[in-house]
């Protein structure tokens, strides 16, 4: 399973294989054999390359807290087609926004028409992918200018979905 962590403003993916506490992790360009167990609610004891960890793992709003060898450390995780969504599937063009796909799926909601104003974070758009039902939002306000999907329509990624003027 990949995913991709966003500690601060640096994100990578993550590559996740194994089972029944033994794993292979894919960091970035770094690969590591990890031996994890869950010792408690939210504590862990991982033995990476040797090395034995004490983890703690919290959730807060939304975002992992790893605490480890006395330093805490606030991450975002997710799956990375979530982060693809999120971080891609909106690229601004010179005077407005041309929202595109950021992979294939089927259109199965547009939720605005020529001509509406729009506030950042609107949905515009969704797409179904991968069994997740994903919104395309608009990324600033505008009025939007062109739509040029419809419900049912497959998309391929990159496939321009709004126009927002």
């Amino acid at each position: 399973m990949k995913y991709v962590a966003t500690l601060g403003d640096r994100s990578e993916v993550v590559e996740i294989a194994g089972a029944d506490g033994r794993y292979r992790i894919a960091f970035g360009s770094e690969v590591w054999e990890v031996d994890a167990r869950a010792t408690g609610p939210g504590m862990y004891s991982l033995l990476v390359d040797g090395v034995s960890y004490a983890v703690a793992v919290g959730d807060r709003d939304g975002v992992r807290v790893v605490d480890v060898g006395g330093e805490s450390y606030t991450i975002l995780v997710e799956e990375q087609t979530r982060h693809v969504l999120r971080t891609r599937g909106r690229v601004a063009g010179a005077g407005g926004q041309t929202l595109t796909s950021p992979l294939p799926g089927r259109v199965t909601h547009v939720a605005v028409q020529v001509g509406d104003a729009v506030e950042a974070g609107t949905t515009l758009v969704v797409i179904e992918a991968m069994k997740m039902e994903n919104e395309v939002k608009a990324g600033a306000p505008g009025t939007i200018a062109e739509i040029r999907v419809q419900p049912g329509q497959t998309v391929n990624a990159g496939d321009v979905v709004v126009v927002v003027g």
